[in-house]
């Protein structure tokens, strides 16, 4: 596959009060951003487990992004400062797993921030297309 026609598959988990609403401003402003981003409504960013995360790359993902509330605006007080600690650790075991640690963004996005959101699924999407497609991730399941 040539890298000019290369597009990343990117998932992005998006908390419901802040980054959600971000996003959503983008669509309904009609902003345009790079069409190969899933989003999927999480509550608060807190809720992405790292075993989501790593499933989405096992599953295809090229990058994923986690977008929550800025420091200190979380609906749930501190859900964004767990998501943070959670999401550093996450990256560690990602080395190990054979993956670039670049390949997983963690930004603070709030409901009126629309070009951010943009230009953050842009930035994200050109780093992603200059890395590559991810390739085969070590699965870390235990045989039965």
């Amino acid at each position: 596959m040539m890298q000019d026609t290369f597009e990343p598959k990117i998932i992005a988990f998006c908390c419901n009060w802040c980054s959600y609403a971000g996003a959503d401003l983008a669509g309904t402003g009609r902003l345009k951003y790079p069409e190969n981003i899933r989003i999927i409504r999480v509550p608060c960013s807190s809720r992405v487990d790292s075993a989501l995360v790593l499933r989405a790359f096992q599953n295809g993902a090229d990058g994923v992004m986690i977008a929550g509330c800025h420091p200190g605006d979380c609906h749930y007080d501190t859900g964004n400062y767990h998501t943070r600690k959670r999401m550093m650790l996450l990256k560690s075991l990602m080395e190990f797993m054979g993956l670039d640690e670049e390949r997983l963004l963690v930004k603070w996005i709030s409901g009126n921030e629309a070009d951010r959101f943009k230009d953050t699924v842009e930035s994200f999407t050109s780093k992603l297309k200059k890395m590559g497609a991810s390739g085969k991730v070590r699965d870390l399941r235990c045989a039965k």
